[in-house]
């Protein structure tokens, strides 16, 4: 069983949906389920399109970069394993290939940890909507890891946004 920050992260044998996710992520592919009626991809890998509703449907490796579009700085650390982290930035990123499909609200987005190439959390200062992010991998297990996303250094997708102090 991998473990992460001292938590043990058990998927069950029966759930396909992110145990393959994770299996792929352990190979250094981010991939999403990708629709066989409809085309769109999704994300989480859940078992029916959300659009179209079909169960039809195929694993599509995406480049994994992608536009910060909100976060979220924790203060407060529930989770033991995340106290000397705190604060640190959970953001919801916008990948390329779906950017503003279905619709500019419902576009394929991914939510992780924004931290260093080094896998430690990015410091707040650079937390900003509209940055540009990859995703990097941090290997857990043979068959288990977590994507993360990292600053690219890609010039900003629009007017960088951060919350006031």
């Amino acid at each position: 069983m991998p473990e992460y920050r001292g938590m043990n992260l058990l998927v069950p044998e029966h759930d396909s949906e992110y145990r393959e996710y994770f299996a792929l992520a352990a190979q250094g592919r981010l991939a999403v389920r990708r629709c066989a009626d409809c085309g769109l991809l999704r994300y989480p890998p859940g078992a029916a399109c959300p659009w179209c509703q079909s169960l039809a449907w195929t694993w599509q490796d995406v480049a994994g970069r992608g536009t910060i579009v909100s976060y979220e700085l924790v203060c407060h650390a529930v989770q033991p394993g995340f106290r000397d982290w705190t604060p640190y930035a959970v953001v919801l990123v916008e990948l390329d290939e779906q950017r503003g499909q279905p619709t500019p609200e419902e576009a394929l987005r991914v939510v992780a940890n924004l931290v260093t190439p080094d896998l430690r959390p990015e410091t707040e200062e650079n937390v900003a909507i509209n940055k540009r992010v990859r995703v990097i991998f941090q290997p857990l297990s043979d068959d288990f890891a977590l994507p993360q996303f990292t600053l690219s250094g890609e010039p900003p997708a629009g007017m960088p946004w951060r919350l006031p102090e």
